[in-house]
């Protein structure tokens, strides 16, 4: 190949075949796309800030295998020049581009070929950076919006929706207790396309939606491997997002990604995809809709053997031999499941105790199981307890958009209130609802803002909400400021206490021959669960023997009984006999009034009556035996 205009100072090769994308080899920059049979292909080069091409070079010469064309640019400097593709007669940019410029203002409408693809040379100092490899027993997920995060002016961070205001939030996480950090979309996207394409929403909206903001990012318009630019306060998206990641890293919190590719999305971009994000961003796992993505193919990929994979369900045969169990396990089951258990059975409703108690003991041998009570697709935990009914009508869609069925409960009057004894039982069930969530077994998932009693008005589908609604307000008023304090504190008690977040699943079975079995369920009668369809309440007990100790005789953990009653009257329940000359003490009681209901540890209070315990309606109560 030659130069193609003697304006243009730089020799054209033919190129290298190493991967899809502008990838800088040396000092020479190697393009890559893939070009369908019959179609012409030109690279078109603009200098950085110019409108106009400053030269076009037809392709038609480079090498080429299968689809893939590729042409190499000696010593192009990276940082002054962008580029895009000509196919036919249209402008293109880079599926593959690792920075993707003209979309640097959240919302603001993008003039055709405004886009470009920009070329990452810089090399990043990792510090010594690498994947945390935090097992899914011990992990304490939190699933956020980088914009709606920060943005809000409560935050108090300096840079405002962005991966450095996250960056700045990183000691409210670790403060809170979190170690894994899930972001939603976080790739380039449009965020003005209408969200009726977008197969992935059950409840799409009825009407015409180009006027508003796909604030979620669910879209197939969307370049995979770039940063989103908008999300950066410093101009660089690629810098400023590693720096996120590093600083979490260094903080013991891992980085999990949700990536939403359409039906019709080729495999092999997929997996590329992924692969990049692990290998040039460190990332430690994925959050992927299976619908439209190869996901058992991700997790029989080699490289990615030690990152996380989240996903609704797994062909868990055609990933494993028979009865094959991993060393490491990197898929994660994660739908909603214990979502909808959970908040029936919160709810009160009949017939949800069996599908509770089971999911609140799942930990499989071969995967993980993310549980959680609520999403952004849904209801927050406020207003789980203070709607009967979902209230878009900010959307536009007359309220027909978002799912019918949340099982909420409203505690009996719709809405914001003022009535002391209604905002009393809100609380108990906002501590009730945490309770099962974080002392379930499995890897508990908060939504951003839950901790803080965040509320979007009754909206459960605030897709197109970039503002208010759907940002995070960091109040610190006294309701706030107790759920809070009760959310840390529970979830420093799951991390106190190893049975409840065990690293194999429980048999309900005495296999250690120590008297009882791992786990066991008590009604009326020790021994003896009451499952009946009508029944609303149920004693679990844990015991501690199941816990191995060290050669120092360290470690293992305590006897706990968790007595649940979500009836809206008291019920009793009978107290199993302890072995040794342990006494039951409560160590928790989400009726109780104050900041968090949690006893410190060694004072916890002696249970006049070992034998039977008077559980108050829609009460909690966990017993340890000392």
């Amino acid at each position: 190949m030659k130069k193609w205009d003697k304006k243009f100072q730089y020799d054209v090769k033919e190129g290298i075949l190493q991967g899809q994308g502008a990838r800088k080899l040396g000092e020479d920059i190697c393009f890559t796309i893939a070009v369908p049979d019959g179609k012409d292909c030109s690279l078109l080069l603009y200098k950085k800030g110019k409108e106009e091409v400053e030269i076009s070079i037809p392709m038609e010469g480079s090498v080429r295998y299968g689809d893939l064309r590729s042409l190499k640019v000696e010593q192009l400097p990276a940082e002054k020049y962008e580029y895009n593709y000509l196919i036919d007669g249209q402008i293109v940019t880079d599926p593959y581009a690792g920075h993707v410029a003209g979309r640097e203002c959240f919302g603001e409408p993008v003039k055709e070929g405004g886009l470009r693809g920009r070329i990452v040379s810089e090399t990043y100092d990792w510090q010594g950076d690498g994947p945390l490899l935090i097992p899914y027993e011990e992990g304490i997920v939190y699933a956020a919006h980088v914009r709606g995060f920060t943005r809000h002016a409560s935050s108090r961070v300096k840079a405002k929706g962005t991966f450095a205001g996250m960056q700045e939030k990183i000691p409210y996480l670790k403060e809170l207790g979190i170690n894994q950090l899930e972001l939603m979309p976080v790739y380039e996207f449009s965020e003005l396309a209408s969200m009726e394409s977008s197969e992935r929403m059950k409840y799409a909206p009825l009407g015409p939606a180009e006027s508003r903001v796909n604030y979620w990012g669910y879209t197939p318009q969307a370049y995979y491997f770039a940063p989103k630019a908008a999300y950066a306060a410093t101009g660089d998206p690629v810098r400023e997002f590693k720096d996120l990641v590093r600083e979490l890293h260094r903080n013991g919190i891992e980085v999990i990604l949700e990536f939403y590719f359409p039906k019709g999305t080729r495999a092999s971009l997929i997996l590329d995809c992924v692969r990049y994000w692990v290998m040039e961003y460190h990332i430690d796992g994925i959050h992927i809709n299976r619908d439209g993505s190869p996901v058992e193919a991700l997790a029989q990929d080699p490289l990615l053997s030690h990152t996380k994979i989240f996903s609704e369900s797994f062909a868990l045969d055609e990933i494993y031999e028979e009865k094959a169990v991993p060393a490491f396990r990197n898929l994660a089951e994660y739908n909603d499941g214990f979502m909808l258990a959970a908040r029936r059975f919160l709810k009160g409703d009949e017939g949800q105790l069996a599908d509770f108690t089971w999911r609140a003991r799942r930990s499989p041998s071969r995967h993980g199981v993310i549980n959680y009570m609520a999403s952004h697709n849904g209801f927050t935990l406020m207003d789980l307890v203070s709607y009967d009914e979902k209230h878009n009508e900010a959307n536009g869609e007359d309220n027909r958009d978002g799912t019918d069925f949340n099982y909420s409960w409203n505690c009996g009057e719709e809405g914001p209130s003022r009535r002391k004894r209604l905002l009393q039982l809100r609380s108990r069930q906002l501590r009730n609802a945490f309770v099962l969530l974080l002392l379930s077994q499995g890897t508990p998932l908060l939504y951003a803002g839950d901790e803080r009693g965040n509320s979007q008005s009754g909206n459960n589908n605030a897709w197109c909400q970039d503002n208010e609604l759907s940002w995070i307000q960091w109040k610190t008023g006294k309701l706030e400021s107790g759920i809070l304090e009760y959310v840390k504190s529970l979830i420093a008690f799951r991390k106190a206490h190893p049975i409840f977040h065990q690293s194999r699943e429980l048999r309900m079975m005495d296999y250690l021959s120590c008297g009882c079995p791992d786990v066991s369920y008590h009604g009326r009668r020790a021994w003896f669960g009451d499952f009946e369809n009508y029944s609303r309440s149920v004693g679990v007990l844990y015991a501690g023997d199941y816990m191995e100790k060290d050669s120092q005789g360290k470690g293992g953990d305590d006897y706990f009984y968790i007595a649940y009653n979500m009836h809206w009257m008291p019920h009793e329940t009978a107290l199993p006999a302890l072995p040794g000359e342990r006494t039951w003490r409560t160590a928790l009681d989400t009726g109780r009034e104050g900041i968090t209901g949690i006893y410190p540890e060694g004072q916890e209070p002696v249970l006049e009556e070992q034998r039977m315990v008077t559980v108050p309606e829609r009460t909690i109560l966990v017993l340890i035996g000392k």
